[in-house]
């Protein structure tokens, strides 16, 4: 290889190769290692790389691209326990389901390489490749078209932050990581010292490259507030500035959530107006409301949220963020920043009432149905899905999954297998559990167990639930109040004792009682029934809404 001429640090090299052929790098007569812009690992991340002919494929689906607005509802899906097989190839057998139930969106957790074959795919490096297991990037194309053939766009959880533990090989190519910042994970990703316009260069390429060889709808973006750059153009409004002119290139819409734990609107203000550009962000504050209502639950980060667990809900589906300049006790310290309401599109927050984090880093990895009843699982859904966040479920809620989704690894490196194991223990020890009761993550049990048990689907209490998910979500499609973006115009009253609460989006009213006893809910007379977990009637001239424990009714007025 020679130096490339205009591009210092680099080199090249032209070799005739085909799709699929095998190569590598010897750096200064060292061992062979991958290609960092690798298309495919067919060995694993430390084996050589594969040629990919992405232009061998042949696209049966014309897509025009699909947005965030409107009638938007995502579908968090980890490829590995999705089905038993844990393949792209044998999830593509169930996109019909998703599309007859009316989702819009699958949020596929991360797909790039990771030693051994099962895992939640957060450790993974070659950060342009698809996990062999799981297919490859011949896989990932079908699964997109096919998802594209059913009317589903698709968006794809990427991992800038850090890179996993074993199997990594940039730092033998460049400074790609800094002691100037730690996170949780290791080494930080240089995005503000000496060498890291080439890294921003790597991961914006990378970026692109899911949106434009794949044809991904959008990205999304893990833990934002991980990712140390004190540089005055941050790489977050670099990749959204890139992300917008790639969609004017490709002519449809593509987007980018943010996972952030900043509470920051500017995350997603536009960059005219001094934001970051990004297009929507997870609302996790939505999300410890909703679930300390639903369980009573105030460890750690859900203790200011259960104090008054209505009081959270109301406020975060009227001001955005619950923590929004007030004092966190779990961060000792005040946090987060006030949402503009007037001027903040609800859309630009996802909600949910579960997600991969909020089960599988639970000890025992179990979901809202392993203590909820169906009346309070239905509920939940109604707030998600009639709120005005854009809504998210996370697989298998739509029917009361029974089946946990727990933490698993398949480290090929027994040290390292070791201390995940131990570190595990180690955490929920701390917090009263015996160390015999955590799974042990690279039991390969623990991922078979975390695979959705799709014989559920037809049997009760969950074939009521699914179709009380259609129910919403075809509400949410044909009833134009409930895809108004205008937060400043929900309206919202609760009883924290009786546990009950109400709010009015336009023509909409929606109303859940959490409580195991009837409530008497002054709604206010007239309406229409739409839609009700359990029978029930319209107020009457008294104006009082009589709704059964864990109820919940959507009533119109027009």
């Amino acid at each position: 290889m020679e130096p490339a001429e205009g591009r210092p640090g680099w080199w090249s090299v032209a070799a005739e190769a085909g799709d699929g052929a095998r190569y590598g790098f010897r750096l200064n007569g060292g061992p062979l290692r991958p290609d960092p812009r690798s298309r495919r690992q067919p060995d694993g991340p430390d084996g050589p790389s594969a040629v990919v002919d992405a232009q061998a494929y042949a696209w049966r689906h014309d897509w025009a691209g699909r947005g965030l607005g409107g009638s938007a509802v995502l579908y968090e899906l980890h490829i590995g326990t999705y089905t038993p097989e844990g393949t792209l190839d044998a999830a593509v057998e169930h996109l019909g389901e998703l599309a007859e139930l009316g989702i819009t969106h699958i949020e596929l957790m991360p797909l790039c390489p990771f030693p051994g074959v099962h895992g939640w795919g957060y450790e993974g490096v070659s950060l342009w490749a698809v996990h062999e297991p799981y297919g490859g990037p011949a896989a990932l194309r079908r699964f997109v078209d096919a998802a594209h053939g059913h009317g589903l766009g698709v968006v794809l959880d990427v991992v800038h932050n850090h890179l996993g533990p074993s199997g990594n090989h940039l730092p033998a190519f460049g400074p790609y990581f800094t002691d100037a910042h730690h996170t949780p994970w290791g080494s930080a990703v240089n995005l503000d010292a000496a060498g890291s316009d080439e890294v921003r260069a790597y991961l914006l390429g990378s970026a692109l490259a899911w949106l434009h060889d794949f044809r991904l709808d959008g990205l999304r973006l893990d833990a934002v507030h991980a990712l140390a750059d004190t540089r005055a153009l941050t790489f977050l409004e670099e990749l959204a500035t890139a992300v917008d002119e790639l969609s004017g290139e490709v002519g449809r819409p593509l987007f980018l959530i943010a996972e952030s734990d900043l509470g920051d609107p500017r995350t997603t203000r536009p960059r005219a107006e001094g934001g970051l550009g990004l297009h929507a962000q997870w609302n996790d504050d939505f999300h410890h409301a909703l679930h300390t209502a639903l369980t009573g639950e105030s460890q750690g980060y859900y203790a200011d949220f259960a104090a008054a667990p209505l009081a959270a809900v109301a406020k975060t589906v009227t001001h955005g963020f619950f923590h929004d300049g007030t004092y966190s006790s779990f961060r000792g310290r005040t946090h987060g920043r006030p949402v503009d309401v007037t001027a903040t599109p609800a859309h630009r927050f996802l909600g949910y009432a579960q997600t991969h984090d909020q089960i599988g880093n639970r000890a025992l990895g179990d979901r809202l149905s392993a203590t909820g009843s169906p009346g309070l699982l239905a509920c939940a859904a109604a707030l998600v899905l009639t709120g005005p966040f854009t809504p998210m479920l996370f697989m298998g809620e739509e029917w009361g999954a029974r089946t946990p989704w727990q933490f698993f690894t398949d480290h090929t490196d027994p040290e390292l297998a070791e201390a995940v194991r131990n570190g595990r223990r180690r955490e929920f020890a701390a917090h009263g559990w015996a160390e015999e009761e955590i799974p042990d993550p690279q039991d390969p049990q623990t991922r078979r167990r975390s695979c959705l048990d799709r014989s559920e689907r037809e049997r009760e209490p969950h074939a009521r639930l699914l179709a009380w998910y259609r129910e919403l979500i075809a509400l949410r499609r044909t009833q134009p109040d409930l895809s108004d973006p205008d937060l400043a115009s929900v309206k919202v009253a609760y009883d924290e004792q009786a546990r009950w609460l109400a709010y009015r989006r336009g023509d909409l009213r929606i109303a859940v009682n959490l409580a195991k006893e009837d409530a008497e809910i002054p709604l206010g007379g007239g309406g229409r029934v739409l839609a009700s977990w359990a029978g029930v009637e319209a107020p009457g001239a008294d104006g009082v809404l009589r709704l059964g424990a864990e109820g919940v009714v959507i009533l119109t007025d027009a």
